[in-house]
């Protein structure tokens, strides 16, 4: 029996119909060469024979005394969270992200461990697909990575290999390494930690510099001053998921060419999908649109719990020109940055407890909608550098499928696998009409400013 960290709890406290807190991930194989027309429906007999489910899949919600517990369920149910599916003709990644969609839309049951994994035959070019949706107080995003990137293989003739429910142990205990919390240490701050005391006056002096820019730089929106967007209204249930593969190549030329870092370049690819879809919807706001980065703070290679810091950027979505905005962005993260190498682990996560508390406040009541802090979420997780797979079917994609919220209709999370940025857009169907054409608009912001770098 474990106690859910403070920010662990959050994902619970803020889950409700329209804003189910899980992530996900879509991954997309190819058949094995000699694998026979039936393979996908053999890896699904084989797989329900992997009855033994290891942490943290194995554990479910308890209370007591009014305290949130993981809890080992004796009782588990596999095939209520393996299922074998397929999807309808003509098998297209149409088909595919429809279905991805509707089941991203569809809340957790709480009284078993909150996850599910979906193998999915039917997809044309004899490919198959697994989508994995977890709790989000179960996993954080590098977790669910690393979760992931273990049930692969650089080995394409290695079979037999467990999904990620069955994973062995590690073995260093996971579930006792999670390190200090975001919303624990606001708690720290306030008296409960002599450490966390300790970090004030840093965190004061950043802060300090913060609120000291926003009044000098108009042009920059700090935590007081994000503008109003139709990204920031309320939301339904529903979604809409978009994916697409990016080349890393003709980024990392980008990044030559204006000395950016890819996290820049991709950053400015969403400024401009941003900034041309709200214009086409006569909705872009004057100032520029400001973006939640979150930063892994993770030092270890524990799977379990949220260890993260923040990073307010500003997307320069006021600004015509692609490549002064991509400057405009890479002087801004530079300077975010620049103010956490000067800082330790634990004062980087009071920092940002302090940084968000007001979009924390309005995220858990709604009491204070024009605080706008960020606009939108654009997240990126390392994956597998090396071309990866299971039971002999390579791993063609992979691509992040997050959380959408109230007053934050649009998660851009992207990862990295072998050549490749995937991309996974996943927002609101209804504040958010026509998601997917975000994609074409990602594919030219690249070209824009391949094209002023004379790439």
């Amino acid at each position: 029996m474990k106690p859910l960290s403070p920010v662990d709890q959050v994902f619970l406290w803020l889950e409700k119909r329209q804003q189910p807190m899980h992530v996900g991930g879509l991954q997309l194989f190819s058949f094995p060469e000699d694998a026979p027309d039936d393979y996908v429906a053999q890896l699904a007999d084989q797989l329900r024979e992997r009855c033994i489910v290891t942490p943290p899949f194995d554990q479910r919600l308890s209370n007591r005394f009014g305290q949130p517990f993981w809890v080992e369920d004796e009782h588990l149910d596999l095939e209520h969270h393996f299922r074998f599916e397929a999807l309808p003709t003509p098998g297209r990644i149409r088909e595919l992200l429809a279905f991805v969609s509707a089941e991203h839309s569809h809340p957790m049951d709480r009284e078993r461990p909150m996850w599910e994994f979906h193998l999915i035959e039917g997809l044309k070019d004899r490919q198959f697909a697994v989508y994995t949706k977890v709790h989000h107080s179960l996993v954080d995003g590098v977790s669910a990575m690393r979760l992931f990137q273990r049930m692969l293989s650089t080995d394409p003739d290695q079979r037999s290999m467990p999904p990620i429910w069955a994973l062995p142990p590690r073995n260093h205990k996971d579930a006792e390494d999670n390190g200090p919390s975001m919303w624990r240490n606001v708690a720290h701050l306030l008296g409960e930690s002599g450490r966390q005391l300790g970090t004030v006056p840093a965190v004061s002096k950043a802060l300090l510099s913060t609120v000291n820019r926003a009044r000098k730089d108009p042009a920059y929106d700090s935590i007081f001053h994000a503008p109003q967007c139709v990204l920031n209204g309320k939301i339904t249930g529903s979604r809409r998921f978009a994916a697409q593969s990016y080349c890393l190549k003709r980024i990392r030329a980008v990044c030559k060419a204006y000395d950016t870092t890819v996290n820049d370049v991709v950053m400015a690819m969403c400024a401009t999908a941003l900034r041309t879809y709200l214009m086409n919807q006569d909705a872009l706001p004057e100032k520029p649109l400001v973006a939640m980065v979150p930063v892994s703070l993770r030092k270890d290679d524990s799977s379990g719990g949220n260890q993260v810091g923040i990073i307010l950027a500003s997307l320069g979505t006021h600004l015509n020109d692609a490549a002064e905005r991509l400057r405009y962005i890479h002087e801004d993260v530079k300077a975010s940055k620049e103010r956490y190498a000067a800082m330790s682990p634990e004062e980087i996560l009071n920092y940002t407890a302090l940084l968000l508390a007001p979009a924390g406040f309005n995220l858990l009541t709604g009491l204070a909608p024009k605080w706008q802090t960020f606009n939108v979420v654009i997240s990126n997780v390392p994956g597998p550098k090396e071309p990866s797979y299971w039971n002999g079917a390579r791993l063609e994609g992979m691509y992040p499928v997050s959380i959408a919220m109230d007053r934050i209709a649009l998660n851009m999370t992207l990862t990295s696998y072998c050549d490749q940025i995937e991309f996974g857009l996943i927002g609101c169907r209804r504040t958010l009409p026509s998601l997917q054409r975000m994609l074409d608009y990602l594919e030219e912001g690249l070209a824009e400013l391949e094209q002023a770098g004379s790439l």
